[in-house]
């Protein structure tokens, strides 16, 4: 009996038509149909969005209409995956999960409990240190002001519930320090070192399958321009420690790591959803994208490690063409 085509719906779609080949790619292999939306703010300058087979407007991720617009789409368009590519709409989205279950659609996204921890990069360090994961030391700017030299100098500073690397900072003094910020920040130690990310599939048991690392060789907007994928066991073994702080984690994340020449490699922030660049471990054999259609599709999961080693990633800009 065929499998039914599937439709798949892209949110804040933007750039990643990556993410959209990798999907098309999935169901080519296995040789089922898929129909993939993709929405945005303004989905007529989106590239993913041109590349869909039908595109949507949505308010942006932090209107409290926001997820009532996805469930419309979902609702209207018989949606069976709804996949998030951004962190600030994850939480919309996680709190009104049991209605897209109510809808027969799979939303790609983990508990508010996961969210809650990966969306505040304080938290998430004060969580992971407290469970033997490896993290650069951080506070918040009173407990810095109250104990400057508690870091050592100088410290890196970011928007805890920052992303896309926006709002990234570095103090050399305390003197340099402002007395206050428009929004709450995290400080940490100032790493030094190569810059990875490990990208980790979770399967809807809640056993992590695979763990996929690739060194960021070159970064443009806080996503991977060139990269290569690695194997190491300590990356393997912190993977390994992530999942079990998150229990809860389900699906496809990744975190970044900075491999300190002193300290060791140490987690800086985690994602809960698809990484910019994901579509170099698919490359590589690791196929997330299929990964998940196998369970919408209530398949066995054929998730697995065997992905190859040392495939890099080489990104250009290209360009889209309406009229």
């Amino acid at each position: 009996m065929p499998v039914k085509e599937l439709r798949i719906l892209i949110c804040s779609a933007g750039r990643r038509v990556g993410l959209l080949q990798c999907f098309r790619s999935a169901a080519e292999r296995m040789g089922i149909q898929v129909e993939i939306l993709a929405c945005d703010l303004a989905p007529d300058l989106s590239a993913a969005c041109a590349s869909a087979d039908r595109s949507f407007a949505v308010p942006r991720c932090t209107d409290p209409g926001y997820a009532d617009a996805i469930l419309d789409i979902v609702r209207d368009n018989q949606v069976d995956l709804v996949v998030p590519t951004i962190d600030p709409e994850l939480m919309p989205l996680a709190e009104v999960s049991d209605a897209f279950t109510r809808l027969g659609a799979r939303l790609h996204v983990s508990s508010t409990d996961v969210i809650e921890i990966v969306r505040d990069k304080r938290l998430t360090s004060e969580v992971l240190e407290a469970a033997g994961v490896p993290v650069p030391g951080s506070l918040g700017h009173e407990a810095l002001l109250s104990d400057p030299d508690a870091l050592g100098w100088p410290v890196f500073a970011k928007p805890s519930g920052g992303s896309a690397s926006r709002g990234l900072q570095v103090f050399q003094t305390i003197g340099e320090l402002p007395d206050s910020f428009e929004e709450p920040m995290v400080f940490q130690q100032l790493l030094r070192g190569q810059e990875y990310t490990i990208n980790m599939f979770v399967d809807s048991d809640g056993r992590l399958r695979t763990v996929v690392p690739h060194l960021r060789i070159q970064i443009r907007a806080g996503e991977v321009e060139k990269g290569r994928t690695v194997r190491r066991d300590d990356f393997r073994q912190i993977a390994e420690g992530v999942h079990r702080t998150l229990p809860d984690l389900r699906g496809v994340a990744c975190f970044q790591v900075i491999d300190d020449p002193d300290l060791g490699p140490r987690v800086i922030e985690i994602n809960a959803r698809f990484g910019g660049g994901y579509p170099l471990a698919d490359h590589a054999g690791a196929h997330f994208a299929q990964w998940l259609l196998e369970e919408v599709l209530g398949q066995t999961c054929s998730a697995n490690d065997d992905w190859r080693e040392n495939v890099k990633m080489l990104r250009f800009d290209s360009a889209i063409y309406d009229g």
